[in-house]
């Protein structure tokens, strides 16, 4: 069904129905937009855990002798088993 099938439906609803309808689809897109907020914050939220324990390996890295860095390494692996898919 396309938008102007759905809008010339909606036409011929009594007002009443009409108001129920559009306060139906305005809360389906409230919803919506709060669970895209919550999901976004959620990425961000494991993104910056993410980043502060590469911090903390780099930190462990500097601690021992020898060239070692613990973050490229993992980012290599990553990057290695994502080439692999």
């Amino acid at each position: 069904m396309t938008l102007a099938q759905v809008e010339e439906l909606a036409t011929k609803l009594p007002r009443r129905q009409q108001l129920r309808l559009v306060a139906r689809v305005s809360e389906q897109l409230s919803a919506s937009a709060a669970m895209e907020r919550r999901r976004k914050k959620a990425v961000q939220k494991r993104v910056a855990e993410v980043k502060e324990w590469l911090a903390e390996c780099d930190a462990v890295a500097e601690s021992i002798e020898g060239k070692f860095d613990s973050a490229a390494d993992i980012r290599q692996i990553r990057e290695d088993r994502t080439n692999r898919l």
